[in-house]
């Protein structure tokens, strides 16, 4: 299933890994800060509803 890589399998194989690597840590910041902005907007709008 694999494609022959030949002397370039580490580089291209290592390349993947780094590339996959990067895009889960960028899913786990995303949803990291929006958890961290709702939970800002939540207690901006809590003290709304106490003040007014």
């Amino acid at each position: 299933m694999m494609p022959e890589l030949g002397k370039y399998a580490a580089a291209v194989l290592s390349s993947y890994g780094i590339s996959l690597v990067l895009m889960i840590g960028l899913v786990v910041l995303s949803l990291m800060r929006g958890a961290r902005v709702r939970r800002q907007l939540d207690e901006v709008e809590a003290r709304r509803k106490a003040d007014g």
